[in-house]
């Protein structure tokens, strides 16, 4: 079997379509999050409904992912992304030209069920081409490209809503989107390890309940979860706290905050290094301590010292998912796909949970509230990466015990 290495043509191309693939699903996704505060006003609605823009999509994700993995183990890879992201732009269209809330809702449940076809098929797509010892580097890039998708989708939505409005700025997000499109058919290689499964329903839900039995993998999914749902907790509801007095920033410098996103690029690719260096479970550790400090500054009245924590938690959050993820791949030796599906299902999931639960503690108890859930949240993952040393070395199942 030929392997993807790092220097290669192939490697750049992949890390080229890769790079525009989380570009688009993150740009899209995360389009509607600094739009909140707007849609609280303009719809006459909560923040904890305005937050439902985002967590519907999240959990329609999680949920599509699942099925998506298991297509594409019977149809392939490049074939369900493609029809995936194309899927999703086509509904970014419908999303930007909805009148009423509960259109918008709608076409946003539905997207977040097309956007399901890429993210857990990317991560199984490079934990099969890549050499191992390039998959770190590649996983890295590909987050990367997560990243500045995630920190694009928001500044444009932000900007655009302050000049124009929400529909303006979602339809600018829904022609980059096609554009990224076309970049991922024409770079991403074919697979060439890929290997078709026949259709049997029974033996994948057999490989499924497999690496539920896993501890590791299922302490990684649980990190993940506990992840994203901290760092979604934070950026739905701070938006609110720098609209209002004392600080009373406009729509457009809150987009702009979310820029701190941008060290997700740096952070991913740095963790990855030092993970090689000194062990993945040491690294994921500094990690979340390092998002804990971040969201606990965010407490201060300071406003330098309560942006200062946004970067901080952002570095540590992205840092942990680039580890968690990466070892995903490397645990589980048969079905990846289904495996990458589940870790992102409990990720996504936990966006889903952690963001509309932080609006509730927003509205009892205000932004030391949405800090306090975020530290329980963090100190849960602290516990269940500590437990990884003592079962970092359980052996994964037999190729039987998954169908094969």
């Amino acid at each position: 079997m030929g392997y993807i290495k790092q220097g290669s043509l192939a490697f750049r191309k992949s890390n080229v379509a890769f790079f525009a693939a989380g570009f688009n699903t993150f740009a899209i996704l995360y389009s509607t999050q600094p739009l909140m505060p707007e849609f609280t006003d303009e719809f006459h609605i909560s923040p904890t409904a305005a937050s439902l823009s985002l967590s519907m999509t999240t959990i329609s994700l999680a949920i599509s992912m699942l099925l998506f993995s298991s297509v594409s183990e019977i149809w392939g890879r490049k074939p369900v992304m493609m029809i995936s992201m194309m899927a999703a732009s086509v509904l970014s269209i419908l999303t930007a030209c909805s009148t009423t809330y509960e259109f918008m809702l709608v076409f946003r449940v539905i997207q977040g069920f097309a956007l399901g076809g890429l993210p857990s098929i990317a991560m199984a797509y490079l934990s099969e081409e890549m050499e191992p010892d390039s998959l770190g580097m590649a996983m890295g890039l590909y987050i990367s490209g997560n990243s500045l998708g995630a920190v694009s989708g928001r500044i444009i939505s932000g900007v655009l809503t302050d000049m124009f409005n929400w529909h303006a700025a979602l339809g600018t997000i829904s022609f980059i989107s096609i554009l990224a499109c076309l970049i991922f058919f024409v770079n991403l290689p074919n697979s060439k390890n890929f290997v078709p499964r026949s259709p049997k329903i029974g033996l994948l839900f057999t490989s499924l309940v497999s690496h539920l039995k896993d501890p590791v993998l299922l302490i990684l999914f649980s990190l993940g979860f506990l992840l994203l749902g901290s760092n979604v907790a934070l950026f739905n509801y701070v938006g609110y706290v720098f609209i209002a007095p004392p600080y009373s920033l406009s729509q457009t410098l809150v987009g702009w905050i979310f820029l701190v996103y941008l060290v997700g690029m740096y952070s991913s690719v740095w963790v990855a290094k030092m993970a090689k260096k000194h062990g993945q479970q040491k690294v994921l550790i500094l990690s979340l301590l390092i998002t804990l400090a971040g969201a606990c500054l965010t407490l201060e009245s300071n406003l330098w010292i309560k942006i200062l924590g946004l970067p901080l938690a952002t570095f540590g959050f992205f840092g942990g998912h680039s580890i968690a993820s990466g070892w995903v791949g490397r645990r589980a030796l048969q079905n990846k796909a289904q495996a990458s599906s589940l870790y992102l299902f409990f990720y996504y999931a936990g966006s889903s949970i952690g963001g509309t639960t932080a609006g509730v503690f927003w509205s009892s108890l205000g932004w030391g509230g949405v800090v306090g859930i975020i530290a329980g949240f963090l100190g849960i993952a602290l516990f269940l990466a500590l437990l990884l040393g003592k079962w970092g070395t359980v052996h994964q199942p037999s190729s039987a015990a998954v169908g094969k």
